[in-house]
Formats: C-alpha cells, sequence, structure tokens
C-alpha cells in the first residue's frame, strides 16, 4: 500500500477505541476523513471537531464514490451496507488489524500482547520512550492522560508502539521487530478451541519475528514458559523465578506499593538496581506491566532514570484502576473504573483494591462482557468474588456482532445463585443500568471503595450517580 496515493478514508466504527486511533492518525497525515458509528460518543465528537466528518447508523449514502480506501471496524459484518457499496465501487477495504499491520511495515514495531495488561504496559512503553527523547507513535486501547490525542501519540522517528490483540489471532496482522508477552489464559473461546488453540496461535505469531528480533517474555506465566517454543533472542522478567529483570523487595500497604527493579544480566551490558520505586498504582499484575515496560526499554537502552521517573509519576489509564473522589448523598466515596471483565482481571483487581484500601469496605459492581465469555468460563466467574464484602452483578453486556442464539441461555442471575452459594455474601443481580443505580443508592455507605468493573458500559453509572 503507498499511503501517499491515498487522499480520502472512509471508516465503518469509527468511535471504537482502536479504529479511532487510527482515525486521528490520518488526520493528522492530511487525508479527509470520515467516518460511522452505531451511535455519537465522546470518541465521535472528538473526531468532529478534529475535521472528521461523522455520519450516525451505517447507510449506503455515507460513503462516497471519491473515497480510496476504506477501514472498518473487525465488529462490522460482511453485509454492512457501507461495505457492500464499497465491493460494487470497487473501493479497497482493510480491517483495522491488517490496516495497522500495513503501517507496522513501515516501523520498528514493538508490539504487546496477552490476555492482560496489554494496555497499561503499551502506554507505559510509549511514554518511557517519549521521555527519553524516542518520539515514538503508539496506538493504545485506552485513553492516556498525557498523550494529546488520548488514544494516540503520534510521533516522528521509527517507533511505533500498538497492542497485539488476541482476538480472532488479529496479532498475526502486524509486522513487529519486538514482541512483549505478558501472559496467556484461555479467552475469546468463541473463535478458539481451546487453550492449545491459543498457544498454536501465538507460536505463529512469534515465528512470524524476523532474524534479529526480540520477545520480552513474563517468566512466571507457565502458558508462556512451557508451552511457546522462542526461536528468537528473549529477555525475561519476573518475580518467583530468576530472571533478567526481576521486582524484589515488594511492600504493599495502605495507597502504596513499593520494589526494587533489578537488572543483573548481559542482554544489554548494564547491571542495575533501582530501589524503593513507589507506585501509584496498585495490585501485583501492575507490577509485572512495569517489569514489561521496564525490560522493553533498557532493550533498547533507555537510561534507568528515565524509566524509574515515568513509572514513579505513572497514574494509570482510562478505566484501568482509574480512581475517582465523589460525593453521594453525603457519603464520601473511593469509585474506582476498571475494564476488566476475565475471571482472573476481576478476582486480582478486587484483590489489589482490597490491599490498597485495607480498612475500607470493598463494594463490586460488574457487568460481564459477552456471553459467550460468561458461559465457557463461568466456574472461573464464579471464583472471582470471594474477597467482595458487597456485590452488584448487572446482566450481561451483549456484544454487537459477536452473540449468537445459542449463548442467550445465561445470565447474570445464574452467576449471583451461585456465587451466593460459594461466599454466603451479599450479591445482588441488577436486570440492567438502572436498576444497577438503584441498587448501588440503597447499599452504600461511607467511606466505601466503590469498584466498578466490565468491558461493557457499566462505567457509564458513575456520571449517573453524581
Amino acid at each position: 500500500m503507498n499511503l501517499n496515493k491515498i487522499k480520502k478514508i472512509h471508516f465503518i466504527g469509527i468511535g471504537g477505541i482502536g479504529v479511532s486511533a487510527i482515525a486521528k492518525m490520518m488526520i493528522l497525515l492530511n487525508k479527509k476523513v470520515s467516518g460511522s458509528d452505531l451511535v455519537s460518543s465522546e470518541i465521535t465528537n472528538d473526531l468532529k471537531k478534529k475535521g472528521a466528518k461523522i455520519f450516525i447508523g451505517h447507510q449506503k449514502k455515507n460513503l462516497k464514490k471519491d473515497v480510496d480506501l476504506v477501514i472498518y471496524s473487525p465488529a462490522v459484518p460482511k453485509n454492512n451496507p457501507e461495505r457492500e457499496k464499497a465491493k460494487k465501487l470497487k473501493i479497497p477495504q482493510f480491517s483495522y488489524p491488517e490496516f495497522l499491520g500495513e503501517i507496522s511495515k513501515n516501523y520498528f514495531t514493538i508490539t504487546v500482547s496477552g490476555t492482560h495488561g496489554k494496555t497499561t504496559t503499551t502506554a507505559l512503553i510509549g511514554l518511557i520512550l517519549e521521555k527519553a527523547g524516542l518520539d515514538p507513535t503508539v496506538i493504545v486501547g485506552s485513553l492516556v492522560k498525557n498523550f494529546s490525542y488520548g488514544n494516540l501519540r503520534f510521533g516522528q522517528s521509527k517507533y511505533l508502539i500498538v497492542e497485539g490483540c488476541e482476538w480472532r489471532a488479529h496479532m498475526l496482522k502486524l509486522k513487529p521487530k519486538i514482541i512483549v508477552l505478558t501472559n496467556l489464559e484461555q479467552d475469546h473461546l468463541d473463535y478458539y478451541k481451546d487453550l492449545n488453540d491459543i498457544i498454536f496461535h501465538f507460536q505463529k505469531y512469534i515465528d512470524k519475528l524476523p532474524i534479529d528480533g526480540k520477545i520480552i517474555l513474563n517468566i512466571d506465566d507457565e502458558n508462556l514458559l512451557k508451552k511457546l517454543l522462542p526461536h528468537r533472542k528473549v529477555i525475561s522478567y519476573g518475580i518467583k523465578k530468576p530472571a533478567d529483570v526481576m521486582a524484589k523487595n515488594i511492600k504493599i500497604g495502605a495507597g502504596f506499593q513499593k520494589f526494587d527493579l533489578v537488572a543483573d544480566s548481559n542482554f544489554y551490558d548494564l547491571k542495575l538496581k533501582i530501589n524503593n520505586l513507589n507506585s501509584k498504582i496498585p495490585g501485583i499484575f501492575n507490577i509485572y506491566n512495569f517489569l514489561a515496560a521496564s525490560t522493553c526499554a533498557l532493550a533498547l537502552g533507555v537510561n534507568p532514570k528515565i524509566i524509574k521517573d515515568v513509572l514513579e509519576n505513572f497514574s494509570g489509564v482510562w478505566r484501568r484502576f482509574e480512581v475517582h473522589d465523589l460525593k453521594i448523598k453525603n457519603l464520601k466515596l473511593k469509585i474506582v473504573s476498571d475494564y476488566a471483565h476475565h475471571p482472573t482481571a476481576v478476582k486480582n483487581t478486587i484483590v489489589a483494591a482490597k490491599e490498597f484500601y485495607p480498612k475500607k469496605r470493598i463494594f463490586v459492581v460488574f457487568q460481564p462482557h459477552h456471553h459467550h465469555r460468561t458461559k465457557t468460563l463461568f466456574n472461573e466467574f464464579v471464583k472471582s468474588f470471594d474477597d467482595v464484602d458487597l456485590a452488584i452483578i448487572s446482566e450481561i453486556y451483549s456484544v454487537a456482532g459477536r452473540e449468537e442464539k445459542k449463548d442467550q441461555d445465561i445470565s447474570s442471575k445464574d452467576l449471583v445463585k451461585e456465587i451466593i452459594k460459594r461466599t454466603g455474601k451479599k450479591i445482588i443481580y441488577a436486570k440492567d443500568l438502572k436498576e444497577t443505580k438503584k441498587f448501588i443508592l440503597e447499599n452504600l455507605q461511607d467511606d466505601d471503595v466503590l469498584l466498578i468493573m466490565g468491558a461493557g458500559d457499566i462505567y457509564k453509572i458513575i456520571d449517573k450517580l453524581r
């Protein structure tokens, strides 16, 4: 693809977090951008302000004849009217991951992949490289306060940092020079057969690395360590097992998390120890994210002082343990908004909240995401709520374009029933966000930590509570 010859681009599903980042990038490259989505949002409104022509709803008339290229969200089906018109007009079409793959050919691309931690790790690597003066382009699956364009940092150097998402094996479309592997678990079983199938696809992914490519790998993750066969240079990080880069002397208490970052390896001709690295965000999983980003930065020759400065000042990204202080009905609350939607992420986020706020009541509000995921990982979800003090579980968020009728026989009611049976705690079922809000207000106590989790629209409850 010769991007220089492309003047006008139309995006279908332009309101998505990934697609919108590419749309912003194209605007900055002086392309004329148009796009459609089912509903208006902060993202579509922002794109409008930046010069994009936005259509709400998918209709043939949205796509003009003079468009040179169509990019669509992977959730958009072939029979979408705009895709059908593009086919009729013989306008080239790329899915978001396909187009990202084309872009990645022109950069020294660093991809971050795994079941958990992709977004935070991608943001951290971007922030460290930015601070080091390496001026990267970063495309991230959330909004980062320090990036001028939220989910995009538009740089001028050779470096591109992106999330290599495993949904439908999208990471296989990318052309990385460095792959950061955070962890591997069962997920997206509407596409993959089982864990072995996920591992098979990840093996294909790392086998695509060039001879001089590098794999940065979490040595504590059994599925990465024992199942994958890296045929390239491997740089390891971890906490439990000996690794090239490690976190040691971890201390966790009310409102703080400290550790020593220790590197003792020949991979970059430097031995170092950063003492008492103080994190503003909780969770052992975030220490792993810090280690992944630090190891990548060290492999690129970044000064350890810069790494320490960025890690200690990092306050997280949108919907990743995002803390709000709020007053509702004269009650002072900590509201934590988090994207957690996999059983492991849900459990670990609850544990992190308990550790960071040991004297407060942890009041969890969770919205399961996708009926198939809830069904296939049901038993794991049931075990995720052992540490809650009280929970409301809203009805499952139905994902457009990914739901099948055969999976509709599962409900959050089923989860609530089994969690109560397991824990004996107060777990409440809510049929929708309106009822969720009602039950929150009925059960709130002063000084609660209200932990709101899910990948759907549950985060909107925060504005409804204000």
